[in-house]
């Protein structure tokens, strides 16, 4: 990497780095990321506008699909500038402004995905453990306002960050971050002065929302579990099961992941810089990437509708 002149004034700016020691291949290793958000922005794109169009669709357990889909792109959009200008044209330079706000929608975006999966483990729940209240309980203006309160959460608890970076001193004589994209755990790592406010009230969102979320998610597969075995029919149980199944892919590609980056900043310091990058990668790049080709695969309706859009003459 080369020799960078850092500003140690009241505006401290960071270095973004792709993929240490192997610069020479970072083009190369580009290459499937690209491939990753081509595939991210035209899947979930599609799933939006498949439920927007398909009037059959206009139906609650779509809308917080369609939901998810937008949130997906928010977090493929969050990291695109950045790793493009990092790995494609090494331009590695970020101001502190620009890097506490991609840093707050990264944030801000994964943060109401976990929101949106509680959503829809709450409609599988209701259609499945209370069919007969389903049009009753999930009307339009009870989804408005599940959606409403998961935005404002993570809103209100992102906030935050920025204004506690901000009381931090960045005096290294570089400030090079761990990837090509800035997050909040890098950021503390280097600041000169005490981080502990930062760290315990990150630990702390982190158990309120993703450990609450989790927790509510899985207490609403508990109960799902218990009314499918109640069922007399098991070709009725495996049909309700099926309901779930994207779904329960949707939580695992996104908590796995998240949990593994979380264990491996925290207590994976002996490992190699590499093993962080993909542990990263495989948190904010996969899981936008995945979601619509599961909910297509696993979802007859939206399944047809893309092959009536790829195959016209045939359906």
């Amino acid at each position: 990497m080369g020799n960078f002149k850092i500003n140690t004034s009241d505006a401290p700016i960071f270095i973004l780095t792709g993929f240490p020691g192997m610069e020479a291949m970072e083009a190369w290793l580009s290459v499937p990321l690209l491939l990753l958000y081509a595939i991210s922005i035209v899947g979930n794109t599609l799933i939006i506008l498949i439920v927007k169009q398909e009037q059959s669709l206009h139906q609650p357990m779509y809308c917080f699909l369609s939901l998810l889909s937008v949130n997906d792109l928010g977090v493929s959009f969050s990291t695109l500038p950045t790793v493009l200008s990092a790995l494609c044209f090494h331009a590695q330079v970020i101001a502190f402004n620009a890097c506490l706000a991609q840093m707050f929608f990264i944030h801000f975006f994964s943060w109401t995905e976990s929101g949106i999966l509680l959503a829809m483990s709450f409609d599988r729940y209701v259609a499945i453990c209370n069919p007969l209240r389903y049009a009753t309980i999930l009307t339009n203006a009870h989804i408005m306002a599940m959606c409403l309160c998961t935005v404002v959460r993570s809103f209100a608890f992102i906030l935050v960050f920025p204004l506690l970076l901000h009381r931090l001193s960045f005096c290294h004589s570089k400030n090079i971050l761990s990837h090509a994209y800035c997050l909040h755990v890098d950021m503390i790592k280097l600041a000169c002065t005490d981080v502990s406010l930062n760290s315990y009230y990150g630990l702390s969102i982190v158990l309120f929302t993703f450990g609450l979320d989790s927790v509510l998610i899985f207490i609403s597969y508990i109960l799902i579990l218990r009314s499918v075995l109640a069922i007399s029919s098991q070709e009725e149980r495996l049909k309700a099961l099926n309901t779930c199944v994207s779904h329960i892919l949707a939580v695992l590609i996104f908590y796995v992941p998240m949990v593994s980056v979380s264990i491996v900043h925290r207590f994976g310091a002996g490992l190699p810089h590499a093993v962080h990058i993909l542990m990263s990668i495989l948190y904010l790049f996969v899981p936008p990437m995945l979601n619509p080709i599961i909910y297509s695969i696993k979802t007859k309706e939206i399944r047809h509708r893309l092959l009536k859009m790829f195959f016209r003459s045939k359906f």
